[in-house]
C-alpha cells in the first residue's frame, strides 16, 4: 500500500495552499467534499489480493445463489428430501468450530 502525505515536513508552500484551496472550494459547494482540485490529491491504489479477494467473492455469490434456486425448485416440486443426519452433523461441526457462542 502506498500512501502520499502531503503534510510531511518540507512540503512546499504551494503545495499546502493547493490543499487549503481544494478544501475551501469543497465548502463552498463547487465540488463535492473530499475532492480536490487540479489532481493534486490523496491516492489510493488496491492491491492484486484484494481484486482476486472480490472475484472470489462474486463467484461464490453466484454459485450460491444458483443452489438456492435449485433447492427451492426441489422444494415446491416436492422432492426436496432432508438429510437429517448430515443436518445434524453440520450442527454440531458449525457449534464445536464456533466454541458453542
Amino acid at each position: 500500500m502506498k500512501i502520499y502525505d502531503q503534510n510531511l515536513p518540507g512540503t512546499s508552500a504551494t503545495e499546502s495552499g493547493r490543499s487549503q484551496e481544494a478544501q475551501r472550494t469543497g465548502r463552498a459547494g463547487g465540488q463535492a467534499m473530499g475532492a480536490t482540485a487540479s489532481g493534486g490529491g490523496d491516492q489510493v491504489e488496491l492491491s492484486d489480493t484484494l481484486n482476486s479477494l472480490s472475484r472470489a467473492v462474486s463467484s461464490y455469490s453466484a454459485s450460491r445463489g444458483a443452489k438456492v434456486q435449485a433447492l427451492a425448485a426441489q422444494y415446491q416440486s416436492g422432492t426436496y428430501r432432508v438429510d437429517s443426519r448430515a443436518t445434524s452433523r453440520s450442527m454440531v461441526a458449525d457449534a464445536l468450530a464456533n466454541g458453542g457462542q
